[in-house]
Formats: structure tokens, sequence, C-alpha cells
């Protein structure tokens, strides 16, 4: 039997996505050999300072800098790793790493103006190591990087600009102040792009199970124990998960 012709527009689509995913792997590759990168420990071994000092509350800044910029190219990483994947899939996550790329930025001008720059602390490898042992399965990149590790900065970012508004109380100096006040806005607008990610993340997960006959909660309690993922810790920013597109059910902590 012969095999069907593409259509004029699926051999569009095909192109735009091709050009997207040579697009992705240049860039991820000029952002992997970026000269001045941080030193890798292990989470443990990241040193713990207090945000109320210039000092700590530049790391802070900086820890968070890094989760983004690791971000970045994990979205790109999505693009050119995975084949035969629709046009919007690529179209997503270029678009998840546009709005990261703009995250970093706004963190490392804070960062540049409190006198450092990305690199000069350490930082732990969490995110990328999922990257990793994901690679070959895109499932899994799906449920365990967006949905699992991504989706705890919902949660962790509201209980950031807490201590950051607290940080008016404490009697700390007034240009110290000014830059917490500077950092919760950079973080308003994390949140809100965040929770769209997500949101992606779940969509092409569950597109995904549905493609190959996996029920998505069942198929992700397996891939979790079988990449040992970090399991759900309470706080949760309920709120923001939900419209991040997970159900009631994902969000029971045993």
């Amino acid at each position: 039997m012969p095999s069907r012709s593409l259509s004029r527009t699926e051999n569009h689509n095909n192109a735009h996505a091709l050009a997207l995913r040579q697009e992705a792997k240049a860039k991820d590759d000029a952002n992997a050999t970026r000269t001045h990168q941080p030193s890798l420990v292990t989470h443990k071994e990241v040193p713990k300072r207090s945000i109320h000092t210039p000092l700590g509350f530049a790391a802070m800044v900086h820890s968070i800098a890094h989760i983004e910029w690791n971000a970045i190219r994990l979205a790109l990483d999505a693009v050119w790793r995975f084949d035969d994947m629709p046009a919007s899939y690529y179209q997503d996550w270029m678009r998840v790493a546009d709005e990261e790329t703009k995250h970093f930025n706004l963190l490392e001008a804070l960062l540049k103006d409190l006198g450092y720059t990305y690199g000069d602390f350490t930082a732990h490898d969490g995110l990328w190591h999922m990257c990793e042992i994901t690679k070959g399965d895109i499932v899994a990149r799906m449920a365990l990087v967006p949905r699992t590790l991504e989706a705890r900065g919902l949660d962790a970012t509201p209980l950031v600009q807490a201590k950051l508004k607290r940080m008016k109380l404490a009697g700390l100096d007034s240009g110290l102040l000014g830059d917490a006040k500077r950092m919760d806005a950079i973080l308003d607008i994390i949140l809100a792009d965040e929770i769209g990610h997500v949101a992606i993340g779940n969509h092409w997960y569950r597109w995904l199970c549905q493609k190959e006959g996996l029920d998505p909660i069942a198929h992700y309690k397996k891939l979790a124990i079988e990449f040992d993922a970090p399991r759900l810790k309470p706080p949760l920013n309920t709120a923001a998960r939900l419209k991040a597109g997970f159900v009631m059910e994902e969000l029971i902590i045993k």
C-alpha cells in the first residue's frame, strides 16, 4: 500500500518545527558555553545565609536566577531533543524559553546592581539532574520537570515573597528594603508566567498519556518512583496548581 503524501499544511508545520528545533539547539549550545557559570554542589552543600544581610540577599537572588537559567535550558532541551511532536509542542516550549529568559534577565540586572553577576555563588544541580535522567523518555520529562520540579516553584514563590515583605519589620537599610521590593515585583512576574509553563507541561503530559493509552495519574506515580522524584510537600499553592491544570486528586499529600 503506497504511503500517504503529506499535505501542504503538514509540510509547512514540519518545516516550522524543524526550524524551531534548530534554533533551540543553537541557543542551548551557546548557553552551555557561557564562560561564567556557578560551581555546582549538592543541595545540602549550598550555604544558608540570612536575606537580611546584603550578601545573603544577593545569594537568594542568585539562587532564583539559577533556577531560571536552568529553566531556559530545560525548555530549549525539550524543543530540540524530542522528535515527532506537533508543531504546537515546539512553539509552546520556545515561548517558555523566551519567558524564562525574561525572568533571568530581570534577576541578573538586579544582581548586577547589587554588585554581583550570575556565577558568583555556588548552586545546586537538582533541576538539571532530572533533565539528564529523563532525556530518553519524553513522557517522564513532561511528568517530572515542568509538572513536578517547576511546579514546586508555584508553592515556594509566595513563601519567598512573604519573607521579603517581613523585611520591612526588621529595621533594615532602606537600600536593601528597596531591593526587596524590586525582587517582590519580579517574583510577581515569574509566578504569573510559571502557572502557564506548568500548564503547558500538564497539557503535553496528558496528551502523551492519551496517545500511548496511559492513565496519567497512575503512570505519574510509577514515574515518580522510577526516577525518585520529590514528593509533594505542604504548604501547596493549591489555587495556582489548579489554574495550571492539576486536579484535586493529584494534590493529596500522603
